[in-house]
């Protein structure tokens, strides 16, 4: 809630003088006045998610039929209702079916676990898993299914395995002849940010299902258009996308007014979605700590026995745009440096406009190489993991031609010679300005 003697000096400056002449009771009532004013302005900026809108609309897309829904905990309204007890509850609605995506419906499954198919002990309706053996939804799954419905929300990079759950259903949903229909979600990192080359043929997978951009800067609703209305999913299926209100392009998800419910476990906040771009695809590696297993999940670079005021200072010289790197030291609780007095840096987002957050982490591989030739990121240390990190980056062209000389300059044509094509097919496919 917005306190009133939180508001800046110049407001209050133009009202101060004529508050000073009005009694204490006059006073209290501007006070309030202004109060409610205000947080009806904050109210009504925020926006509205699909599930809010569907609801508003009466379910009218969803009367009379059989749903099978895929979701997770970040399937919730703006009071964090969950959309299975929304749908479940809804009049003229029959959920008979719950689809768990990674970490379950519930988000009871850690990450890379595989999912259960089970009972839903709060609802009693059966979840079957689309996170084990079965990644796409079957026939027998679907049997008594009219119209699948995904809730879910993503951080907007294509290695996050949401989107592949929902590109896999509307195959599902296509090949058995029923309705799809998505649930739109803001994109935390905005609409206007597009990184990374397209997903190769020989790089599809589950952590680059498409052939998109590593940040895609669409809403999983205009993603779902994009890979429907481009046939990049074969057989187009029947797709209803459930629109926001009041999203814009230019939106991060702070300025919603949405609350936030973490994605993954090393997404608490709402703003980890930018630091997962600026660090996933090294962490792909052990060769560093991320921050994954210390409380700044991707947020830092940090390895034992190198000089953090050293990195720091070469990476803050590249003057990289919109980021500013500390030194820092830390001793990891779980995962890569587990009990190790560790040290690197912490990096900052200064000027979100302008960063590149995909290529911060190229750049410290690059300086670290600088620093100790024989810690290069590439080698026979890591190679085991190659292949991941070929597929997280949807070529092995970004690590050959970087490994060649350990320089980002070597590899960044070809990392962003994808960008401003994509941008301009993603317009066909918008559904906000």
């Amino acid at each position: 809630m917005t306190n009133v003697q939180s508001l800046s000096l110049p407001f209050w400056g133009r009202f101060g003088g004529g508050l000073i002449l009005l009694n204490m009771k006059t006073k209290t009532l501007l006070i309030t006045l202004f109060s409610f004013l205000i947080l009806n302005a904050f109210a009504a900026s925020k926006v509205k998610t699909g599930i809010e809108v569907l609801r508003e609309n009466n379910f009218k897309i969803l009367q009379g039929k059989r749903v099978g829904l895929i979701t997770n905990p970040t399937g919730v309204d703006s009071q964090l209702k969950s959309t299975v007890d929304i749908l479940n509850e809804a009049p003229g609605v029959k959920l008979v079916a719950l689809y768990g995506p990674e970490h379950g419906v519930r988000g009871d499954v850690y990450a890379g676990d595989k999912v259960e198919t089970t009972i839903d002990k709060q609802t009693g309706i059966p979840v079957y898993s689309l996170y084990g053996k079965t990644r796409k939804a079957n026939a027998e799954m679907l049997k008594d299914v009219d119209v699948l419905v995904y809730d879910i929300q993503d951080i907007g990079c294509r290695s996050y395995t949401y989107i592949s759950t929902m590109g896999l259903a509307m195959e599902a949903a296509a090949e058995n002849n029923i309705e799809m229909v998505v649930l739109d979600r803001p994109n935390p990192v905005g609409g206007l940010k597009v990184e990374g080359n397209l997903a190769e043929d020989k790089f599809i997978s589950f952590v680059s299902q498409f052939k998109i951009p590593y940040l895609y800067g669409l809403t999983c609703g205009e993603l779902a258009k994009l890979l429907n209305g481009e046939k990049m999913l074969g057989t187009q299926c029947k797709l209803t996308v459930v629109s926001m209100k009041g999203w814009k392009r230019k939106m991060t998800f702070d300025q919603t007014g949405l609350p936030w419910v973490l994605t993954s476990p090393h997404v608490p906040h709402a703003t980890s979605s930018f630091y997962y771009a600026a660090s996933g695809i090294l962490g792909e590696f052990s060769f560093m700590s991320i921050g994954v297993g210390y409380t700044l999940p991707f947020q830092i670079f940090a390895k034992d026995s190198i000089d953090a005021s050293a990195l720091a200072k070469r990476l803050n010289d590249l003057q990289l745009p919109g980021v500013l790197f500390r030194p820092i030291f830390l001793k990891p609780f779980y995962a890569v440096g587990q009990g190790k007095n560790y040290s690197g840096v912490q990096f900052y987002l200064t000027d979100y406009k302008k960063v590149r957050l995909t290529e911060i982490q190229f750049y410290v591989m690059q300086e670290m190489a600088a620093l100790y030739p024989d810690k290069k990121c590439f080698g026979p240390d890591t190679e085991k993991r190659y292949d991941m990190f070929d597929k997280v980056c949807g070529s092995d062209q970004i690590r050959l031609l970087m490994s060649k000389n350990m320089k980002v300059a070597d590899m960044l044509p070809y990392w962003r010679k994808d960008e401003v094509a994509f941008q301009q097919l993603s317009k066909k496919y918008y559904l906000y300005k």
